[in-house]
């Protein structure tokens, strides 16, 4: 019989994405999953930054390697959508875990409320016209849940519309993964006492007031509906295309790791090659030499 210390084990030894992922077809209960917690890798802040620049080297390479293969026609590319309560790191994964990336070969797209003309199209126009193009790695901080998360919590639109698209969600997220966009949907998952200590940390340093928004306090008093709001995306959402990953995002350090860790198991799955030379090298070669 496996002890505990052996279930441990082979949990971390077990691929990321299938630790982190939520499990389809069930009932998900936030408050039982623990926003500071370490369920696989480094297990201190030391190894984990270490751990996290060790993997540097070899996201470059299999990113360089995805966009050469784009230049042969390979359509393939990849999208990671963060999305979280305000603080929960998504713009630190930006510029933390992208950092990794030749910033020429990504494209990173923060969404803001719609603006009048989005508004006139359907919710997903906006998404459509932001998406990465083959051999890029997109990243959007923000996304379409924000039309069943923010929308849901304060009523924006009607019930019947909002159930809606929850299945158009899934339609347009098949469609992307059939047109060879790889979708890694994270959901950093922070605590409410969390928060409030990054909120605070942001009063108490002038040179973040900048981050600091007031909206975010009257935000904290209708946590429990955006918790509800997320427990139902992801119930609704995670699908053999697109499955949500939830990481415990309290700890700075793991977030950056795990999301690229995460990204690097995708990419090492596309495993991307250098397309070949349409051209006699050897001939090149010798008209070189002669120059």
């Amino acid at each position: 019989m496996a002890t505990k210390d052996d279930r441990k084990k082979s949990r971390r030894d077990a691929p990321l994405r299938d630790v982190l992922r939520v499990p389809g077809g069930e009932r998900i209960d936030l408050t039982a999953y623990d926003a500071s917690a370490i369920p696989a890798g480094p297990a201190d802040k030391a190894t984990g930054l270490a751990a996290t620049a060790a993997l540097a080297p070899r996201l470059a390479d299999l990113h360089e390697r995805l966009y050469a293969s784009s230049t042969a026609g390979d359509r393939r590319r990849l999208l990671l959508v963060l999305q979280g309560m305000d603080t929960s790191g998504k713009g630190g994964t930006v510029k933390h875990v992208i950092g990794l990336f030749n910033p020429s070969g990504c494209r990173i797209r923060a969404f803001k409320a719609p603006t009048q003309e989005e508004r006139n199209h359907p919710f997903l126009w906006r998404i459509t016209k932001a998406l990465p193009q083959p051999g890029e790695i997109g990243i959007f901080d923000r996304s379409h849940y924000e039309d069943v998360l923010i929308a849901r919590v304060r009523d924006l639109v009607p019930r019947a519309r909002l159930e809606r698209r929850y299945d158009q969600i899934n339609h347009f997220e098949k469609s992307l993964a059939d047109d060879g966009v790889t979708v890694v949907k994270v959901f950093l998952h922070l605590s409410y006492e969390e928060q409030r200590n990054r909120l605070l940390e942001r009063l108490d340093t002038p040179e973040k007031h900048w981050k600091f928004n007031p909206g975010d306090i009257e935000e904290r008093s209708v946590w429990p509906a955006y918790q509800e709001a997320y427990e139902v995306a992801l119930e609704r959402c995670t699908t053999a295309e697109a499955p949500w990953y939830l990481v415990p995002a309290d700890r700075k350090w793991y977030r950056n790791w795990a999301i690229s860790r995460l990204l690097l198991e995708h990419l090492e799955g596309l495993d991307p090659k250098y397309p070949p030379g349409d051209f006699d090298v050897e001939e090149c070669r010798r008209r070189l030499l002669l120059t």
